[in-house]
C-alpha cells in the first residue's frame, strides 16, 4: 500500500490554517492518494494521532475515521475536523479522546499550539468481513 498526501500537505509541516479552532486553523484531514490496495480491500479505516503527546499518542487520538474504497486505489477527501457530519460516505469510527475545549465530535486538527509535536496518520486496510490486511503509517505533520 502506497500512500501520497495532496497538496498543501507535505509530511512536513502542518499547513498553515490546518492547526485547531484554539489556534487561529479551521483544520481538515490532509487529502491522500493511496495506491496498491490489497486485493479484498472494502474500506480504509485511518488513525490520526499526536505521537508527542502520550495521551493522544496511539489508537486514534485525535479521531479514527472509515472511508469506503472499491478497487486498488483511492482518493480520500480532506474530511473537516470537529464535527460528525462527513462527506462522501466517510463516518466516525471513534471520536477525538480531547476533552473540554479539545473535544471533537470526529477528527481533532493538530491543536498542541506549535511546539513541534509529530502528527500521524496509521491507514489499515479492512476487508468486507472486518480484518485488518495491510496497515501502514505516515507523518502528516509537525506542528
Amino acid at each position: 500500500m502506497s500512500v501520497a498526501l495532496d497538496a498543501p500537505w507535505t509530511g512536513k509541516t502542518v499547513p498553515n490554517g490546518q492547526q485547531c479552532t484554539l489556534f487561529g486553523g479551521n483544520g481538515s484531514t490532509p487529502p491522500m492518494q493511496v495506491s496498491n490496495l490489497p486485493e479484498g480491500t472494502a474500506s480504509l479505516i485511518v488513525e490520526y494521532d499526536d505521537k508527542s503527546y502520550p495521551p493522544m499518542a496511539t489508537d486514534g487520538g485525535h479521531g479514527t475515521l472509515m472511508y469506503p474504497v472499491n478497487g486498488a486505489a483511492a482518493k480520500l477527501p480532506a474530511v473537516p475536523g470537529l464535527t460528525d457530519e462527513l462527506p462522501g460516505g466517510v463516518k466516525v469510527v471513534h471520536a477525538a479522546r480531547g476533552t473540554g475545549k479539545y473535544a471533537s465530535k470526529g477528527y481533532m486538527p493538530p491543536c498542541s499550539g506549535g511546539k513541534g509535536n509529530q502528527y500521524t496518520a496509521t491507514l489499515k486496510a479492512v476487508s468486507s468481513d472486518g480484518k485488518v490486511i495491510e496497515e501502514k503509517t505516515i507523518t502528516i505533520g509537525k506542528y
